[in-house]
This record gives C-alpha cells, sequence and structure tokens, in this order.
C-alpha cells in the first residue's frame, strides 16, 4: 500500500476512486483511523473540501476532550481502544476512509464514536473491501475500489 502513496499519480487516482462515489451526497467531515487512514482520509477530505477529524489508537497525543471506544478484535487478533476529539456536531455527516476493510471491526468501532458524537453516518469508502455481507450491513453503505476477491492470491 505504501508503494501507492509515493507515487503521485497512483495517490491522486486512488483518492479521486474513493471520493467520487461520495460527492452527492453531503458529506461535512472525513474520519480515518491512523495510520493509512490518515493519509487517505485527509487527502479526500481536501478533495471533497471538507474537515478531516483524526481516530487514534490508544498511544499518541490526541489534547482535548475525547470521546473512546474498544474495538472488537481485527483481523490479526488485536484489539485496539479507538480515540477521537469530540469536534463533530450533529449537523455533521461523516463518511469513514481507509485503505483496507477485513472484518470491520475497526470500521464499526469508528461508526460508535461518531454516533456518539451526535453527527450521522454515512458509510466508508475504502481501497480493498473484505468485508462479509453481515459486516457490510452493519456498516451501511460501502464503497471501494476492489474486493479482496478481484486482488486474487498472491505469488508464492
Amino acid at each position: 500500500m505504501w508503494r501507492v502513496f509515493a507515487d503521485a499519480d497512483a495517490l491522486r487516482d486512488v483518492v479521486s476512486g474513493l471520493v467520487e462515489p461520495w460527492h452527492d451526497q453531503g458529506v461535512t467531515r472525513v474520519v480515518g483511523i491512523e495510520s493509512r487512514g490518515f493519509l487517505l482520509g485527509g487527502a479526500a477530505a481536501v478533495s471533497l473540501a471538507v474537515g478531516f477529524v483524526a481516530v487514534r489508537k490508544s498511544e499518541g497525543l490526541l489534547p482535548g476532550a475525547k470521546v473512546t471506544v474498544d474495538a472488537e478484535e481485527d483481523y490479526r487478533g488485536l484489539s485496539h481502544r479507538l480515540r477521537m476529539q469530540d469536534v463533530l456536531t450533529p449537523r455533521d455527516r461523516v463518511l469513514l476512509v481507509d485503505d483496507w476493510a477485513e472484518r470491520g471491526s475497526q470500521a464499526r468501532a469508528a461508526r460508535h464514536l461518531v454516533e456518539r458524537s451526535g453527527a450521522a453516518f454515512l458509510g466508508i469508502s475504502v481501497l480493498v473491501d473484505q468485508l462479509s455481507s453481515a459486516a457490510r450491513t452493519e456498516l451501511g453503505r460501502v464503497t471501494a475500489l476492489v474486493t479482496a476477491d478481484e486482488l486474487g492470491q498472491p505469488p508464492g
């Protein structure tokens, strides 16, 4: 994934693909989960001309009032406490942007943070969708550039 970020043309195309389905959805804020979600979410927010709100894992600085939630285990069997500054309002319509959605545990946790802040969670936009249909249902609208099945098995 990091090689995509190093290529300006590829990064521009990826960000364009992530935001294109959301241009007419009234997005007012983008959230992104550290770390690749910061890069993609920030770029998506700029492209949509809206603000960006970082969702941090348990370590690292995050000043000010916060909302927190514990995510279920991810695909690696790890569980993270997610934190977000309490800056969203009931007027906000929020899109989560990330690189890959495997089980959706962190995306569901981010949805809870957004809704706990009183904002509307619109859905997620990812590069790669590997979600089960049950996880996808819990996340609302899901858009992706590709599915994991379309990528096939890595050589090896």
